[in-house]
């Protein structure tokens, strides 16, 4: 295996970053990041405690006033600088980033690092330009103005999937705003949220404005997410768990943004290019090894392309290089563990019984056989409402079915309890046209399946959750609209007091 992110001297104090410091758990209980290439340790530390949960809030609440006080100018200049530190440690970013998740090293360099730097970039220049509508005399008898203010301590949990990026998402419209925060990293991948904040100290950000406490769901994470003194909180992860969050943060009145799980369509219409669309559904479908809300999950085929699409996607899977996270010319990496990808393998093992496993559908041996590898697998055969079809597997699986006419293919594209994202691939654009309107998601490409960018927002519809991550759509959602009105008649008896007291 390739040369690898040391970091347990990185981490030797601890994996909770309190009021800008390192410091261990006092919850009593160990947590060990594997590296899931290799079965092997990476780094035991201990896990967060309420009282660890408490201290972090504490002093996200104390960093409050300075930060929030402190001039847009002021925390977009801090911004700016801390993407010049992000972008000087890229590549021990993106290691740690491959080490701990088992992403290629290919994908955490090009997608992950730089796509974590221009989020940082783009929130440096959102924190200057704070909207509201036009001062004005809409009573007239009153001038009207709205002021956006920051909320104060947000509690945030990021996933496993993308520990960086999703870091991010949380951190930055928060702090951009004027808030600060405390977050909730994965245990399974703490690694690249601690440098995140310790960047952010680098960068000049005060300390208590981001602060990172590692622990169990079930404790520090609901801890924080019932705090008293958390006034928002943003989860990112499966459906079921986003229902919990949104039971504790309902009992405590918080604002809540949730994106949940997602079970993408890829719509393929029978006027497509049939060799774009393979493509784009391989590197769809497996992009960060198929661990990827908005990943293409479900194609639906227009039956005169059907079997030949099926062919050429089978034949583009076998050509995908598994391997080592950290070699230059790995295309997949391992799942983030031997856990999840005895989940997925058992999703495929039950299709066995009711479709047909066209490539894939192994776990490897030999060289990779120590590590949480699946092969990219494709099911052709399954019923729509078969599990395949329906649930959220969250590994290297791409199921195919045919439709008829456009009428059927939306409506099979939209029967699922998920909204994240969808694609329609046509060269038609009264067909794609009509496919974004109908489409029930918070995203659909058009004859593409995945990119994303800082200036347009991320989220979904139904059960993949509300709010929006990155854009200026993000940055709103932490802020408090504020009505501020002001009389400019100087009259003590004013006409309307009469319709209170009085005659006029």
């Amino acid at each position: 295996m390739g040369n690898r992110f040391q970091v347990k001297d990185r981490f030797a104090d601890g994996a909770q970053y309190i009021d800008g410091r390192l410091r261990a758990g006092t919850s009593g209980a160990s947590h060990t990041v594997v590296d899931p290439a290799t079965g092997q340790e990476v780094l035991t530390y201990e896990l967060a405690s309420t009282t660890d949960v408490d201290e972090a809030v504490a002093a996200a609440k104390r960093a409050f006033p300075g930060w929030s006080g402190a001039t847009p100018g002021e925390r977009s200049d801090a911004l700016h600088r801390l993407a010049g530190v992000l972008a000087e440690e890229a590549e021990d970013f993106a290691r740690a980033e491959s080490l701990q998740c088992g992403k290629p090293i290919k994908l955490s360099t090009e997608f992950d690092v730089p796509g974590t730097i221009d989020n940082t970039a783009f929130f440096a220049g959102a924190a200057r330009h704070l909207q509201g509508q036009a001062a004005a005399e809409y009573s007239g008898d009153h001038t009207s103005s709205v002021r956006r203010e920051a909320i104060g301590v947000v509690g945030s949990i990021a996933p496993w999937n993308y520990p960086l990026q999703m870091a991010a998402w949380k951190i930055l419209p928060a702090i951009a705003a004027g808030n600060t925060i405390v977050l909730k990293p994965a245990e399974l991948t703490p690694l690249t949220s601690l440098m995140f904040a310790q960047a952010a100290q680098r960068a000049g950000i005060p300390d208590g404005v981001i602060n990172i406490v590692t622990g169990a769901g079930r404790t520090a994470g609901e801890h924080l997410v019932g705090h008293p003194d958390v006034v928002m909180t943003s989860f990112t992860g499966s459906t079921g768990v986003g229902k919990r969050v949104a039971e504790i943060a309902t009992a405590t009145v918080k604002r809540l943004h949730l994106e949940l799980g997602g079970k993408a369509p890829f719509l393929v219409f029978d006027d497509a290019d049939l060799e774009a669309a393979a493509h784009g559904a391989v590197a769809a479908s497996l992009i960060n090894t198929g661990q990827d809300c908005t990943a293409a999950t479900r194609a639906y085929v227009q039956r005169p392309l059907h079997d030949a699409f099926v062919a050429r996607v089978a034949e583009l899977m076998e050509t995908v290089r598994l391997g080592d996270p950290f070699a230059p010319t790995t295309d997949l990496g391992p799942l983030v563990s031997h856990a999840q990808r005895d989940r997925v393998a058992g999703f495929v093992e039950r299709a066995r019984g009711y479709a047909t496993v066209v490539t894939g559908g192994a776990i490897p041996g030999g060289d990779l056989a120590e590590g949480a590898y699946y092969r990219p697998t494709l099911i052709s055969g399954a019923a729509q409402d078969s599990e395949v079809v329906q649930s959220e597997i969250f590994g290297p699986v791409l199921v195919v079915l045919p439709f008829d006419d456009d009428d059927e293919g939306i409506a099979l594209a939209n029967d699922t309890p998920y909204g994240l994202a969808a694609s329609a691939w046509s060269r038609d654009v009264y067909r794609t046209g009509r496919a974004t309107r109908e489409l029930k998601a918070g995203c659909v490409w058009v004859n593409d399946h995945i990119p994303i960018i800082s200036e347009m927002p991320h989220g979904g519809y139904k059960a993949s959750g509300f709010g929006k991550d990155m854009s200026a759509y993000s940055f709103e959602e932490y802020t408090q609209v504020k009505h501020v009105m002001y009389d400019i008649t100087a009259v003590a008896e004013k006409d309307w007091h009469r319709t209170i007291f009085g005659d006029r």
